[in-house]
Order: C-alpha cells, then structure tokens, then sequence
C-alpha cells in the first residue's frame, strides 16, 4: 500500500524535473545561438578596437605593437588632400539632423491626415506613399542629379539632405499611420465632445499616444543620415561639404596601399555616435511592431 501512495507522488516529481530539463536545455539552446550569432560581431569590433591602437600587422591579420599615431587625425588631417575633420563631422551631423527633424515635422501631421481624415484622394496618395516607399532610390541618382544641378544644390549638404529625405518620408509616414491606427477611435472623440478642436485633440491627446512612433522615426532618420554614403559621394565633389562617409572612402582609396590603423581609428570614431545614439534609444524602438503600436509604457 505504502508504494502506490509513493508512485503518483515520484511520478509527479520526476514530471517536474523532465519539464526544468527541457526548460534548461532550450534556454541553453537560445544562448547558444545568441552567443555564436553575436560572435562574429563582437570579433570584428574587438579586431578594429586593437589595430586602431596598433603599429601594424602581422601577416595582415594580427595587430601588433601600440601607438597612439592612428588618432593623429582627431588633432590634424593625415595629409593635405584631407578636409578638417570636425568641419567633416559637423556636415554629417547637420544632415543626419536635418533628416530628423523634417521627418518628424512632416510625417507626424501627415500620417495623422491619413489615418483619421477623410478627404478625395484619400486612397490614392496612400497607394502613392507605398510605391514611392518601394521603388528603389538609387535607380533614380541620374534623375536627382539633373534636378540638383538645374537648382544649383549640387555639392552642397542641402541637396543631398533634400534627396534623402524626400525618399525616407514615405517610411516615416506609413510608420506613424500605424500609431495612428492603433489608437481607437473613442479617445479621439471623448476630447472632440469635451469641446476641443480637431487641432487640439491632436496635439494634446494623439500626439502624447504615438510618441513612441515618433522617437522610432527620429532614430531612423538619424541613423539613415548619419550613415548615408551613396548620394553623398555622387552629389558632392567639394571637400569642405564632406561627410565622415566621403572622409573613409578617400581613406580607402586604393585598396593596395590602405592604411588600415587609421582606418580603424576613423571607422571607430564614425561608428560611436551611432552606437551611442542607438543604445539610449533603442527602449524605444521595442515598443514598435509591424505596422502600429505595441503598447505599453
């Protein structure tokens, strides 16, 4: 008798212990492929950190020695066919703010007249939006290159802060028309019954409701400009209106005779403010989902 009452109760135990092994097992699992995902990654900036800091290397692989000489470019140019680099600096951040900026202050209202506001067209400039999104920028670079030149904004940060941005609108406004979406239709009523304006119910009720939208818009726009290469090495021959992505392209330059400490070196300091950026951000971009809002605060 006493081994039947015993049996359910070792049964059960040994339930629980199969159902922590699994558990242990799949979360090792999921550590594993974190770990061997972001292997590669740590590798390659651990790599870049060390022989920035290096003489050279050793069989072009393996940094050696330490020397501060790859950072000579923070106090002066490598040589005289370089611009100043804080001069260079302070054009990728104009346009990386730029871009911030517009794209809140035009996608924000935007998205709102789309999503709640019924008007002729309606339908169609939605569908114009998406195709505009979807159609690849960088078919259109001999196009955007004649209109710069008739407006006379070639190699200048404005034409291509212009060009970029009028290209990245269509992908702020489709994400902050899903915020819009995601907010029911009863709280923006209550403050129109209350006596507010339709401009009011927007600034003071929708506004606070999708500022999550519009912090993920401002770390995109952020970061595409900051890291904009393409249109900035078409459009702009001038090297006083270089960004730090046409200083590591000259750096490059031929690719037999690189120098790759001070490619480290520079690569690092173009890469940190972004990473900085993303990481005092990056709260914000998990509360985005597919297309709205996620919820929560």
């Amino acid at each position: 008798m006493e081994l039947e009452r015993q049996r359910p109760f070792s049964i059960a135990s040994e339930l629980v212990v199969r159902n922590r092994r699994r558990k242990a097992l799949a979360r090792f699992g999921l550590y594993a492929f974190f770990i061997v995902t972001a292997l590669p990654l740590v590798l390659g900036y651990g790599w870049l950190i060390i022989n920035s800091f290096s003489t050279g290397l050793i069989h072009g692989i393996w940094p050696e020695g330490f020397s501060l000489e790859n950072w000579r470019f923070l106090v002066e140019p490598p040589s005289r066919y370089y611009p100043n680099l804080w001069r260079t600096t302070w054009n990728t951040l104009l346009l990386a703010t730029g871009m911030t900026v517009t794209m809140i202050a035009i996608s924000t209202p935007t998205a709102y007249a789309l999503s709640r506001l019924s008007f002729p067209g309606r339908k169609a400039l939605l569908a114009l939006t998406l195709v505009l999104h979807a159609f690849p920028g960088i078919t259109l670079l001999i196009a955007t290159y004649y209109v710069l030149r008739t407006f006379n904004l070639l190699n200048s940060i404005a034409g291509v802060f212009l060009v970029k941005a009028a290209l990245m609108l269509p992908l702020g406004i489709w994400v902050m028309k899903g915020f819009y979406d995601g907010i029911p239709w009863d709280v923006e009523m209550s403050a129109l019954v209350d006596g507010a304006t339709r401009l009011q119910a927007w600034w003071k009720v929708m506004l606070p409701l999708v500022r999550p939208g519009i912090a993920a818009v401002a770390i995109f726009a952020f970061i595409y400009g900051w890291s904009e290469y393409i249109y900035v090495i078409t459009f702009i021959q001038d090297k006083s209106q270089w960004t730090l992505a046409s200083y590591i392209n000259a750096i490059v330059g031929d690719y037999r005779f690189i120098d790759y400490g001070l490619l480290s070196s520079t690569a690092l300091f173009y890469i940190a403010p972004v990473l900085l950026f993303f990481f005092f951000t990056q709260k914000y971009l998990l509360r985005v989902t597919i297309g709205g809002m996620k919820g929560g605060s």
